[in-house]
């Protein structure tokens, strides 16, 4: 059906509704599904977390586990992970595994992906968001969303927007220049609406220009629906609506929240009885369920047409998991050659860190899920070097203790501004003797994992984040390794120089104390149920590292532009004062030095580039890649543009990339359509550039280029 013929379907639909009917469907009627019209074949919408897999199932009104054997799924990478394969098919694929397990667990609606941009390192949501660059996000993002809807799911993409801090979330306002807001942060959610054609958007909980994000007049009249002509869905985040006339009045479509007072939702009873009153039209009513009406046709919910089934917990699923694994692991430092590891000469390997032996996929607010499986780095360099060589672990160190509660944490997740900040650390730091206790046993784990470390011939430490750290509803105080995991691999280096460093998290922690020192350093992500067979395949050259940075890995916070020049987190307010230098934009500006910079990941081979060139009339790119190394290798080459006029805003954007494979010796030319936009006027260079730095500049001409700007969206 096209879309004239969906919308004069549901319109057809929508005047056979009563008011109590269509008020069942605009708001919650369990945690996760909206109300159904029985008698007119119209069904609940279903909507499920996440953007890691397929969120468990839970009673209908309360957050209880149902407790049954058949919602474990496949454990996806993090979105940060999927960012630093710099692949887009690699995340159509995610998308598509998510899509198939979204329907094949009755699924409607699957809340993902987040595209918020990374503005700070401390934001407890950053391993659910793709990176600090808004043309990586969009460009993944997009891929993304259309292998979800490949499966008649709709991808909601979130959080629209400016979601950026999780302390105070619920009431924290952003004060951000408009310019600022088109040119950094909205063009995700453009490309995901306008390219990747994403069937609903969810809004965000903070504030923006005095108004909640879910019920802003500016964000969802004026930009998604005048601006971007969207007629989709807009669903609220879970608890993020506030006021019933201005819900009404607003273009949102579902309220959803983490309560069972289903009937006592703004846009429930309260609302009915407002229109029954004379207070609002009825028609604020009839453009939402039509919204909703217009989604089902398109995902053959209702009508003629057949609907796909879906599947979840298939091998297929579980080998892309491994691929995507695979070409998220950044190999940030290998001093003469420490890696890979020769598997042939291991004879005894000692892995420390409680990292080596975690999962990770139950834990970081509503990204936990039940995945089928797991493989630690523990088990995948295990099962990958067999019985002849002698793997051993210890932890070395150990988290803070857990408070024991019977309340799940989404029922109080509305509490306290809906976010706090550094709440992982401060578990034992409450009761002085429980941090005495944590700090005499991690004296003793450290200890013991020394004295062992020179029994070995080769020691891997496993250490990092995790979902204390990384989660919904907190952020960290500063990026500082948790756990007293510093002195520990301080001391670890002088008994073993060249031990092999590996650090897992979703955001980047501070090195400073010992990186230098180090001669390996790999950053491992949340990598979903396959990333510990990845792992071991990268450190001991059965894969050969692809991976790439999607953020700037700083060598402290205040290095970032957002504790730099504005404000994080803030509380009442938050000042986006840096404008629009973010990320790479600010270190570029002002000459900061990253501990490793966006774009950045080494390899095991080397590449060398020539022959760059640009058409100035198609924008389009070309140039020569070789590998020069001795192994096969994937390469990201990646396309800057820049103002030359003296007072340009940025030194240089990210503009166009591509990732190619190359067997040793063989060379291959790469074309790459640069992103431009007719409208300023201004000269530009676009260079190439990889893990070594910027590789040539050979042409520079004059072309027509503006930032996304307030004419262009």
């Amino acid at each position: 059906m096209t879309d004239k013929e969906i919308r004069q379907k549901a319109g057809e639909i929508l005047e056979k509704l009563t008011l109590e009917e269509k008020i069942g469907m605009i708001h919650g009627a369990q945690l996760f599904q909206t109300a159904g019209v029985e008698r007119l074949g119209i069904p609940p919408l279903v909507m499920s977390d996440g953007p890691m897999g397929v969120r468990q199932e839970f009673a209908p009104d309360a957050w209880k586990p149902v407790g049954n054997s058949d919602d474990y799924v496949t454990y996806l990478p993090c979105n940060s992970a999927i960012a630093a394969t710099w692949n887009r098919e690699i995340a159509h694929e995610m998308g598509s595994v998510l899509g198939a397990e979204a329907r094949g667990r009755g699924k409607d609606v699957i809340l993902a992906p987040g595209v918020n941009l990374k503005r700070s390192p401390l934001c407890g949501r950053n391993f659910e968001y793709f990176s600090e660059d808004p043309y990586l996000t969009k460009e993944l993002a997009s891929a993304y969303i259309r292998g979800v809807q490949a499966w008649d799911v709709a991808a909601c993409v979130k959080h629209f927007a400016v979601n950026n801090q999780e302390t105070q979330r619920l009431w924290v306002e952003v004060e951000i220049d408009e310019q600022v807001l088109r040119e950094l942060y909205l063009p995700a959610f453009y490309d995901a609406v306008k390219k990747g054609g994403a069937y609903a958007v969810m809004g965000a909980y903070n504030r923006l220009y005095g108004e909640h994000c879910c019920q802003s007049d500016f964000l969802l009249r004026r930009i998604l629906r005048e601006e971007w002509g969207f007629d989709g869905v807009v669903i609220s985040d879970w608890g993020g609506v506030h006021d019933t006339e201005k819900a009404a009045h607003s273009q949102l479509d579902i309220e959803m929240s983490v309560t069972p007072d289903f009937d006592d939702y703004f846009m429930a009873e309260p609302l009915k009885k407002k229109i029954l009153a004379g207070e609002i039209p009825e028609s604020t009513v009839d453009e939402k369920v039509l919204h909703i009406l217009m989604l089902m046709l398109r995902l053959h919910m209702i009508g003629d047409e057949p609907r796909k089934s879906g599947t979840y917990n298939i091998p297929e699923h579980r080998a892309k998991m491994l691929e995507a694994a695979r070409e998220s692991v950044v190999l940030l430092k290998n001093e003469n050659g420490r890696l890979p590891l020769a598997k042939d000469a291991l004879k005894k390997v000692l892995l420390i860190g409680e990292n080596a032996s975690c999962v990770h996929s139950n834990g970081g607010g509503s990204a936990e899920i039940k995945a089928l499986y797991e493989i630690t780095p523990l088990m995948g360099l295990k099962t990958h070097l067999g019985g002849n060589v002698q793997v051993d672990y210890t932890p070395g160190y150990c988290r803070d203790k857990a408070a024991e509660s019977d309340t799940s944490w989404q029922e109080t997740s509305l509490e306290n501004g809906g976010g706090q900040t550094a709440a992982g650390d401060d578990r034992a730091a409450d009761n002085a003797q429980t941090a005495r206790e944590m700090k005499e046993k991690r004296a003793a784990l450290r200890g013991e994992a020394v004295r062992l470390a020179g029994q070995y011939d080769t020691v891997i430490y496993v250490g990092g984040l995790n979902h204390d750290h990384d989660s919904e509803g907190n952020d960290r105080r500063d990026m500082k390794l948790p756990y007293e995991q510093d002195e520990l691999i301080l001391e670890l280096l002088d008994v073993k120089p060249d031990m092999v460093i590996v650090m897992m998290g979703g955001s980047p922690v501070e090195m400073g104390q010992w990186v230098d020192r180090a001669s390996a350093v790999v950053w491992h992500w949340y990598a979903g149920m396959e990333g510990g067979n990845a792992l071991a395949e990268v450190l001991l050259g059965e894969t050969n590292p692809s991976g790439k940075l999607p953020e700037t890995f700083y060598k402290t916070h205040t290095d970032c532009s957002a504790h730099a020049l504005g404000e994080f987190p803030g509380t009442d307010t938050v000042a986006y004062r840096e404008g629009r230098y973010v990320g790479y934009r600010y270190n570029d500006k002002y000459r900061i030095e990253p501990q490793f910079s966006f774009g950045y990941g080494l390899s095991y081979t080397s590449f060398e580039y020539r022959d760059a060139d640009i058409d100035p009339e198609t924008g389009i790119l070309t140039c020569y890649v070789k590998n020069t190394g001795a192994v096969a290798g994937k390469e990201t080459v990646q396309v800057y543009r820049r103002d030359l006029a003296d007072d340009a805003p940025v030194i240089k954007e990210l503009a166009g990339f591509e990732k190619i494979y190359l067997e040793p010796g063989e060379e291959k030319r790469v074309e790459i359509t640069v992103e431009m936009c007719n409208d300023a006027g201004t000269e530009y260079t676009a260079t190439t550039e990889s893990s070594a730095g910027i590789r040539s500049v050979e042409n520079t001409d004059a072309q027509e280029r503006c930032v996304y700007c307030v004419g262009c969206l």
